[in-house]
């Protein structure tokens, strides 16, 4: 059995040097290369700002995060989750250096690269299309992954295009492990295919409130002028 983890996460900023923190983290699992719906995904409250660059990237708010939990406070239960796997991840130096540097901080050193195998999804694209964009937008592109639903970045979604396109770019066909457990099904994505090659994720009530949340957030901060929010043209 071999068990992986896409991984992402979002920032507070680009450089963990300047202190900089982790504000959400998004991993899903595959198991010989099959989704099984198993997924760790948390917002974290970062006790600093946000970069301007930052949030415009992944479009989540300060006041967005004052309820959110302390990174200590999910320390072990990601530890847990990701244990062992092998850990899919795009540039993989800049993720695993913020969590790394989350552990130090919380006064638990971990060195993740020698818990987990790690490939790094950048590297080897660039070795495959060398001189080509190897960003997650290109290699969708290239490999007919929709990510039409990426308006702004975020740690699981990106985790969920970044399997899709892992499993494309190492030349296996997306597949599902149909028979779950009533248990597995419960906690699982609602997961279908989609002409035999993209995938559909439906949100789950948790995942739609914290949505919704940041969507109004982030209308009231542009004064009313989102479009999501916009009846009429």
């Amino acid at each position: 059995m071999i068990r992986q983890i896409v991984l992402d996460t979002e920032t507070t900023g680009l450089d963990v040097t300047r202190n900089h923190k982790i504000i959400e983290i998004g991993c899903i699992e595959l198991i010989d290369r099959k989704y099984t719906g198993n997924k760790f995904h948390q917002y974290l409250n970062p006790k600093r700002e946000i970069d301007q660059g930052a949030m415009s990237v992944h479009g989540i708010t300060n006041d967005f995060l004052k309820d959110k939990p302390l990174f200590n406070e999910i320390k072990d239960e990601l530890l847990n989750f990701i244990n062992g796997a092998e850990l899919i991840i795009h540039n993989a130096p800049f993720d695993i250096g913020f969590l790394e540097h989350e552990y130090k901080k919380s006064k638990h050193k971990v060195e993740i690269s020698k818990m987990c195998k790690i490939f790094d999804s950048l590297t080897y694209a660039r070795k495959l299309h060398p001189g080509q964009k190897n960003s997650l937008d290109a290699l969708c592109k290239r490999y007919g992954v929709d990510n039409s639903s990426r308006d702004f970045h975020g740690a699981l979604l990106d985790a969920r295009i970044l399997g899709d396109v892992y499993l494309s770019m190492t030349g296996g066909q997306i597949s599902f492990d149909l028979a779950k457990s009533e248990s597995e099904e419960k906690q699982s994505l609602d997961t279908k295919k989609y002409n035999g090659k993209s995938l559909v994720y439906k949100a789950n009530e948790n995942e739609l409130r914290d949505h919704k949340e940041l969507c109004n957030k982030i209308d009231e901060e542009s004064n009313g002028r989102c479009i999501w929010n916009i009846s009429e043209f």
